[in-house]
């Protein structure tokens, strides 16, 4: 793949994408590109654009080159983008306004809050919910992210154990000296998982607690209630690229360490009312909608026919990707709905595909390429995606592998004849 990059030619499988001669870097803002000429791509776009942000726009906290060259091009001479544009990221551990403000500085662009999409977002459509007394689980403003998507009595992890101290057993240093029981606090009616916590073994106790005792932890069941109270979740990234070489363990491991525990304890699989998240077809029903309102706000009266999805990661950015593809062919067809994630959406579709594009300067980067081949005794790679979606080999197969977002946005201009 280094080779092939040096060359300027990259493909996957099948696809082949010769990439014109790189451009000069040194990019100091986020204007329009000198010398770049927009020609006839100030039309009404047809077509919007679905950034990862870990590994395709930042590392860490640092924003990688690529990406500010890739905005220069997406930007008209007003400083306005020129085509529907949404961050759709696994993240959740922060305000969406928050990260607007962050991308708008690592990217020296105006980023809406309602441009980004974090993983937790499609919570807004479980409204039955939204009254009930939740546990919530994760890191960072989580009472205020579970507001903010409609949650109106929740929770802490940390609440629950300042309640019930006797609960939280494993650290010797907080195990409390005397014992005693809460009868007043309110019964919990479900669970939030929004993201990896920081104490993953008092979070993992706290919620099995809650779950088995059908929402009295301080009380105990011969039998745990099946089935349990509900659970939603976000974040399903067994994995994630940050500044370390190799990459870090994402919500997606703290769930399965739950969904193990449940079913070893209980003989039962854990259930979910709802998985949000890429790569969830609900998540990306959600980042359509905000790319047609987008749309709508800026007159753009052509519908968006096409979207395109640039990722790092092949099991959420990619196999996302081809799924939601895979939904619209079959929507298109009038075929029942799969994996959608547990909420469905009904209002018809003006989208017709979503192509995925892998870039290399994040989790894909990450592995050597010789590890995309299965070693000697084995018949495929080690499946990263969670429990509920079914392994499709195929769908972890990019319509395009580029370099970085900036070959990502030159090859989507080109595919739609705007450069």
């Amino acid at each position: 793949m280094a080779a092939l990059a040096g060359l300027g030619v990259l493909g996957a499988g099948r696809h082949l994408w010769k990439l014109p001669v790189r451009l000069s870097a040194g990019l100091q803002g986020c204007g329009p590109r000198r010398g770049y000429i927009a020609g006839s791509a100030e039309r009404s776009p047809t077509f919007g654009l679905l950034f990862d942000i870990d590994g395709v726009l930042v590392r860490g906290h640092r924003v990688i080159p690529a990406a500010l060259e890739a905005f220069s091009k997406l930007v008209n001479s007003q400083g306005q983008l020129r085509v529907p544009v949404v961050f759709v990221t696994n993240a959740g551990n922060i305000l969406q306004h928050n990260k607007a403000q962050e991308l708008s500085e690592l990217l020296r662009c105006k980023v809406d809050p309602d441009q980004v999409i974090l993983s937790h977002s499609p919570m807004k459509l479980f409204l039955q919910y939204h009254s009930k007394q939740m546990l919530v689980s994760g890191q960072g403003p989580l009472v205020e992210n579970a507001r903010a998507l409609g949650f109106q009595n929740v929770v802490t992890i940390d609440e629950l154990r300042l309640a019930f101290p006797e609960l939280d057993m494993v650290d010797l240093q907080r195990r409390p000296k005397t014992m005693r029981l809460r009868s007043d606090f309110p019964a919990i009616e479900g669970v939030l998982l929004l993201g990896e916590p920081v104490r993953w073994e008092t979070n993992l106790q706290l919620i099995m607690d809650v779950l088995l005792s059908n929402g009295h932890p301080g009380t105990g069941l011969a039998t745990a209630p099946y089935p349990h109270l509900p659970v939603l979740a976000s974040n399903m990234d067994l994995l994630w690229m940050a500044e370390a070489k190799m990459p870090r363990f994402g919500h997606g491991t703290f769930l399965l360490c739950l969904e193990t525990i449940y079913r070893k304890i209980t003989g039962n699989e854990l259930k979910y009312e709802g998985l949000m998240g890429k790569p969830s077809i609900l998540t990306y029903q959600y980042a359509e909608d905000v790319i047609r309102q987008q749309a709508e706000r800026r007159g753009w009266a052509t519908p968006i026919r096409k979207l395109y999805a640039i990722g790092d990661n092949p099991m959420s950015d990619v196999y996302g990707a081809n799924l939601f593809h895979q939904y619209l062919q079959m929507a298109n067809r009038g075929e029942e709905e799969q994996q959608t994630g547990g909420q469905q959406k009904q209002r018809p579709s003006a989208t017709q595909s979503c192509a995925s594009i892998l870039v290399c300067t994040g989790i894909y980067s990450s592995q050597d390429p010789g590890s995309q081949v299965p070693p000697p005794g084995r018949g495929e790679l080690p499946f990263h995606g969670h429990r509920d979606f079914s392994f499709s080999p195929g769908l972890l197969e990019a319509s395009h592998i580029v370099h970085d977002v900036n070959e990502a946005v030159q090859l989507v201009f080109h595919q739609e004849g705007w450069a």
